[in-house]
């Protein structure tokens, strides 16, 4: 990337795609994964996307501004974007703060996913802004060293600790196994069958939102705590995502079904509140309607569920989900991960 052509661009518009964790998650947070040596984390992409768009403004205004909640604010420059002490869109602002653009400028984001709905929008968006942004201010930098800086603000905002697993799905979407290991993350693409996945799994809203931070923080302090009824968890969802990963490359659905609904079993152990009476009322109604396996998405307490259901069932666990207050989101494995397009 040319530092002179990228420099003063118009406007920019990146997006990238949020993601379902199947699983290893949590176990993604440095340090944990160094006690369980051959941590795995195994997750896909989807088609709910967060895009960001970076805009030339006159003078040395920054304006930020959420589309999808409303909420924006605004900073005669960026000096006075620094002295600032809080924040009404504090991902936009953190970004424009590292990337210290010596322009005016607008950022606007919008994001498909339901606030605290555990698919990573938050993550997804720190990537789409943080591509937009350094494309807009002509800095290079690599996949990984996005990734990197958009975990290191993002626990800055939320102000615990966050896992590395969320990145990678938005950065180079399909379906990932996410090798966690002492000299750093080293991202396997699965080669699955679009169309043998999207036939298989259905993704739902339960409407209520949840703070991965905090419930993931309690686990995080307890296995560091030395509660051996976490770490003995943890060990076995480790095992049950390297195994996951392995039928998901054999295209064995009946195992990797299997496999969901153990690692489901065990997450629900590790803290209160993971799973709530709603959540498990979705999933019996999922599985006396073609659901075979259901787990939440990301730290649990609300948000999503993923539901992976017999090929031919998807339209009628989708009904039973909706039928009892779910929203099914219409979704589908998304191939390509961030992207980039400059405007006029």
């Amino acid at each position: 990337m040319s530092h002179s052509a990228r420099k003063h661009p118009r406007q920019l518009t990146a997006q990238a795609p949020c993601r379902v964790d199947l699983a290893g998650g949590t176990v993604d947070i440095w340090p944990l994964y160094l006690f369980h040596p051959g941590a795995v984390t195994v997750n896909f992409a989807v088609s709910v996307m967060a895009r960001c768009r970076v805009s030339r403004l006159p003078g040395r205004s920054i304006h930020l501004r959420s589309l999808d909640t409303g909420r924006e604010e605004s900073f005669a420059s960026l000096a006075a974007l620094g002295r600032a002490r809080d924040f009404r869109h504090p991902l936009a602002a953190r970004l424009v703060e590292f990337f210290a653009p010596q322009s005016g400028l607008l950022v606007e984001t919008h994001s498909e996913s339901p606030a605290g709905a555990g698919i990573s929008g938050s993550s997804a968006l720190m990537m789409a802004g943080a591509a937009a942004l350094a494309h807009y201010t002509g800095k290079r930098f690599t996949r990984e060293q996005l990734r990197q800086l958009g975990q290191n603000l993002e626990s800055r905002i939320i102000a615990v600790p966050t896992g590395c697993q969320d990145y990678y799905p938005a950065l180079f979407g399909g379906v990932s196994a996410l090798a966690l290991r002492p000299d750093g993350i080293h991202r396997e693409s699965i080669p699955v069958v679009p169309a043998e996945l999207n036939a298989r799994f259905v993704l739902a809203y339960t409407g209520a939102p949840r703070q991965s931070g905090i419930n993931n923080w309690e686990v995080f302090k307890a296995h560091l705590n030395g509660d051996r009824r976490v770490f003995r968890n943890f060990a076995e969802i480790v095992h049950i995502a390297q195994a996951m990963r392995q039928s998901l490359l054999r295209r064995d659905w009946h195992e990797t079904a299997r496999l969901l609904r153990e690692e489901w079993k065990l997450r629900k152990t590790n803290a209160p509140g993971i799973s709530t009476p709603f959540i498990e009322e979705l999933i019996a109604t999922a599985g006396r309607h073609g659901s075979v396996a259901a787990k939440v998405c990301g730290a649990g307490g609300g948000g999503c569920v993923v539901f992976l259901v017999e090929p031919g069932t998807g339209e009628r666990v989708a009904k039973a989900i909706a039928a009892r207050g779910g929203k099914v989101l219409a979704c589908a494995l998304e191939t390509r991960g961030l992207t980039i397009r400059s405007g006029v």
